[in-house]
């Protein structure tokens, strides 16, 4: 039972925290409790909805590389490349994961279950082709996580900024190339044994890419942050005073990705104390800035000065 549960790799369900994206800056978690509720509810149902789905490309997507996984320095432990589990019994298993989360879906909105059927589509075409081609490899991933984020707005009901979407879409491409550059940092010359796309990738090559884009998605946050329409549903636009973190987090994570500290983010997220404690900062500083005005706290006139 152990093994299934792996192959469907819970730590990496981190990822879909981006469903809650719309329930805080859609000002969700407060208001009348049954609001607050349904809101949250309905999150948390987007969460393991594309949690399951994420977890059926997953396990599909192993049972393609189990050949090259079965050598990687790392990889040769996950359950189908060491042959703890069957490629029929995870064929089942990624199925019947695919099955629920667009059942799961469609209870909770059919717009949503759209979106989950979009990824998976997507993701089994990145599976099959996309992982092959350099650039598009990481622009496919960053296009799932931007379909998490906009599933979570369908989901939870609000609107959700131009702005927001296209930081994420920039935020996830930095983490991609960062992922790319830790791979070549620890693999060294095997790399492109593993992953193809690493042949056309340099570590010079792969800091332009994160210089771009990490510029890029620091941009669209301070444009999203002094929005007109960011002021008029928030009350506020101090939420531009926690760039300083954002900076700090970024700054960080390119750092040790590029030094191949870690394998991925998710290994950095999870692991790495000064990010996680810049992340959680920024994360409280922009709930109490978003919901200083509900709370009946100003914080208008901070710009003034």
């Amino acid at each position: 039972m152990k093994n299934y549960l792996l192959i469907m790799r819970p730590s990496h369900w981190s990822k879909n925290i981006f469903v809650f994206v719309a329930v805080v800056f859609g000002g969700k978690l407060l208001g009348p409790a049954d609001e607050v509720l349904l809101a949250v509810g309905s999150a948390v149902g987007g969460f393991f909805c594309f949690s399951l789905a994420a977890s059926a490309v997953y396990i599909f997507n192993d049972i393609i590389d189990r050949k090259t996984d079965s050598h990687h320095p790392e990889k040769y432990k996950r359950p189908i490349a060491a042959g703890r589990v069957t490629i029929g019994s995870a064929a089942v298993m990624s199925v019947l994961c695919a099955v629920v989360a667009i059942i799961g879906s469609f209870l909770l909105s059919h717009s949503f279950a759209d979106l989950i059927l979009a990824y998976i589509v997507l993701m089994i075409f990145y599976s099959l082709l996309l992982k092959r081609m350099m650039i598009l490899d990481c622009i496919a991933i960053s296009i799932g996580f931007c379909l998490r984020a906009v599933a979570g707005a369908v989901v939870v009901g609000v609107f959700i900024s131009p702005w927001l979407i296209i930081c994420t879409f920039a935020l996830c491409l930095f983490l991609g190339f960062g992922k790319r550059r830790s791979e070549i940092e620890q693999l060294g010359e095997e790399s492109e044994f593993f992953r193809e796309t690493l042949a056309g990738y340099t570590p010079e090559l792969l800091a332009h890419m994160l210089d771009v884009t990490s510029g890029l998605a620091i941009v669209c946050f301070l444009l999203y942050a002094m929005d007109d329409r960011t002021m008029r549903v928030f009350g506020t636009n101090n939420i531009v005073y926690t760039t300083p973190l954002v900076l700090y987090c970024i700054f960080r994570f390119s750092a040790l990705i590029q030094k191949g500290r870690f394998s991925g983010p998710v290994q950095l997220i999870l692991k790495d104390r000064p990010f996680q404690i810049g992340l959680a900062l920024w994360v409280l500083c922009c709930i109490g800035i978003i919901y200083a005005n509900k709370l009946g706290i100003s914080l208008g006139t901070i710009g003034a000065y």
